[in-house]
């Protein structure tokens, strides 16, 4: 997870504990949206993920009234002081890492197999 974190810190700038909410963010939406096997995959390969992983959104309440999927995920990630292009460039970089771990064809499921992920690609 360190290495993770660091990659976000250096390359996007974020701080620290953004970096950490971020990941974990990100892999509660994939956990909850995307192919199950692939992303547990995922989580499994980065040390400490699970322990960070956050809870998707709502299926009702405010989450619904956001869409749920990719939207309440992005309104989370805005909730944190993220813009569009800082988002696109943590999902690259945590793609990048991804397939680092489990190999480009595994990620490639994941962003296929999860609605509206090619969004942030």
């Amino acid at each position: 997870m360190d290495e993770l974190i660091e990659r976000l810190t250096s390359k996007v700038g974020l701080e620290r504990d953004v970096a950490t909410r971020t990941v974990g963010l990100i892999l509660g939406f994939l956990r909850n949206e995307g192919p199950t096997d692939k992303v547990q995959a995922l989580i499994d390969s980065i040390p400490g993920a699970a322990e960070i992983v956050e809870p998707a959104a709502p299926r009702s309440g405010f989450g619904k009234l956001l869409g749920g999927g990719v939207m309440a995920l992005g309104a989370k990630l805005m909730g944190l002081g993220l813009g569009m292009a800082q988002i696109q460039s943590i999902a690259r970089e945590l793609f990048k890492y991804g397939r680092d771990k489990i190999g480009e064809d595994g990620m490639q499921e994941i962003i296929a197999g999860t609605p509206g992920l090619s969004k942030l690609t």
